[in-house]
């Protein structure tokens, strides 16, 4: 992406998204300034409210997104319309090759098919941390004698479901083993310009577990303020990082804080599951998302108190969901009528408080107020 399209396009240009869920982007998009277009798996009706034309996507969470349909159905979906870019989300991590096909047809605001393999690459990843001086977690892929010291994942996945204790098994296809490092999580948010990253601000995530994901994504909780030795040393990593792999935009790197320091545990080279606790209507994060994909100054969001947003998930199957009046700080809404089998999502649910820790108490709480409208044997 090398014109300023910025620059050049017209006031409320039109941009494509396509993503697993496309609903936060879509709201990117408008407090932006550009006319959201999005391809997802959902449609739900948050996206399709915020969508200037929304197009529901072939294929499942557990299959991804149906990567033989994906170019076509963007071209329907952008119609006579001359999108200014594409913004990809979740979903392209394992299919790197889909995002060379779009690239063939539409301008690509994000990183490269290239980026996205380098980074995702469980063995290249360990490499270019071990020749960077980056603490990172020893990878291996066949089992480890002591597989309580490990975690069995998939190469590219996301969102935590596929993050598992070790059983002392082969790792299987297209997964590998990484040593689990105690300590607490941290996420970076940043932006990249092919030469610097620049953070944007730190968040701390948490599980919430099922059976059979005892690490699925919980919820997020944007920090006040985080320790400036630390964090400047995140950003001297994150910079030599981009330098080596060209990457673009917004991306977030999750790490351990633990009694053995800082370690990088992946990069998600996209705009990911914390872009609605730090996206700001005095600096939209998409504008900025596609200044540092154009290599142009960016401007970092000044933020106040703190914000946490959290997946509310339903812990038995419903044959009908019922119809709810969703109250204010709610979206990603299931609708009424829906079959949702055990452990699928219902909503997303915000809160806003002084602190991190206020904010993060506030939306655990509303989850479970929310949850008693699923709870219950409906007709």
């Amino acid at each position: 992406m090398h014109s300023p399209l910025l620059a050049t396009s017209p006031n409320n240009p039109a941009i494509l998204i396509a993503a697993i869920s496309g609903r936060s982007l879509a709201a990117a998009a408008r407090r932006a300034g550009f006319r959201p277009l999005v391809a997802d798996l959902f449609n739900d009706a948050d996206t399709l409210a915020l969508a200037e034309r929304a197009l529901k996507l072939s294929g499942s969470l557990q299959s991804g997104i149906d990567e033989e349909r994906i170019t076509r159905a963007l071209a329907e979906l952008a119609g006579d319309d001359q999108p200014v870019a594409v913004i990809y989300g979740s979903g392209f991590e394992r299919r790197p090759e889909m995002i060379e096909a779009i690239s063939c047809q539409f301008q690509i605001a994000g990183n490269t098919a290239k980026t996205v393999r380098l980074v995702k690459d469980p063995a290249g990843l360990a490499r270019l941390c071990s020749e960077l001086l980056i603490p990172h977690p020893d990878i291996r892929f066949d089992a480890p004698e002591h597989p309580q010291d490990w975690l069995t994942k998939l190469a590219g996945g996301a969102g935590g479901s596929h993050v598992k204790p070790a059983n002392g098994n082969a790792s299987g296809y297209e997964h590998y083993f990484q040593r689990f490092i105690p300590g607490r999580n941290l996420s970076a948010l940043f932006l990249a310009d092919r030469q610097e990253a620049h953070i944007v601000g730190f968040s701390r995530q948490w599980s919430s577990p099922s059976e059979h994901t005892p690490f699925r994504y919980g919820g997020a909780v944007r920090l006040r303020r985080y320790d400036k030795n630390k964090a400047a040393r995140i950003e001297e990593w994150l910079t030599a990082l981009t330098k080596r792999t060209n990457l673009a935009g917004l991306n977030s790197a999750d790490f351990i804080d633990g009694d053995a320091g800082l370690h990088l545990i992946e990069i998600n080279p996209r705009p990911g599951a914390t872009l609605d606790i730090f996206d700001s209507d005095q600096t939209p994060l998409l504008r900025e998302h596609l200044r540092a994909v154009m290599g142009s100054n960016v401007t970092l969001p000044a933020y106040r108190g703190s914000t946490a947003s959290a997946i509310a998930y339903t812990a038995k199957a419903i044959s009908a969901f019922p119809k709810i009046d969703w109250p204010a700080l709610t979206a990603d809404h299931q609708m009424s009528g829906t079959t949702l089998e055990a452990g699928d999502p219902v909503c997303t649910v915000f809160a806003t408080a002084p602190s991190a820790a206020a904010a993060m108490r506030a939306v655990k709480s509303r989850v479970k107020e929310l949850a008693v409208n699923w709870r219950g044997d409906f007709p």
